[in-house]
């Protein structure tokens, strides 16, 4: 009989040791979302201010800010295409030179494979063509 108070006790001790758990994990994230809460609202607030006191420069400025912000966009792209066409070359480039030198980089069986196909294409529209040809000439002859 004395086994079973103090499994009930423990069971009360191990409840509350849960609940004051929850309880904790419960306002601490409680306490972290209402200091976010609360820097968000700081956030807001500084930028609805900045963009108060920055309109009337913004459009004063305007006429210059306009055509000088679109110039500094276009130099931009040009230059990062620009950059981007040179690294695609090369890597072309460096992709060729190991095909050529038979290291056999990615996509090369795909190449042979297109390679074969489109060589035994134009075999087959060159005996076509023959054929044709032939057949032409041999209307022409029968034709006259």
């Amino acid at each position: 009989m004395s086994d079973q108070p103090r499994s009930l006790t423990q069971k009360l001790n191990h409840d509350s040791a849960t609940n004051s758990r929850q309880t904790v994990r419960f306002l601490t994230a409680a306490a972290i979302g209402a200091a976010l809460l609360f820097l968000s609202g700081l956030t807001l607030t500084g930028t609805v201010i900045a963009l108060v006191i920055a309109t009337p420069v913004l459009v004063l400025f305007s006429p210059v800010l306009v055509p000088a912000g679109i110039l500094i966009f276009l130099a931009t792209a040009g230059f990062l295409f620009s950059g981007a066409c040179s690294v695609a070359a090369l890597v072309a480039l460096n992709w060729i030179y190991n095909y050529v030198a038979g290291k056999h980089p990615p996509w090369a069986d795909h190449v042979d494979y297109a390679r074969m196909r489109i060589a035994d294409k134009a075999r087959d529209m060159k005996e076509r063509a023959r054929g044709y040809g032939h057949q032409k000439a041999q209307e022409a002859t029968q034709g006259s």
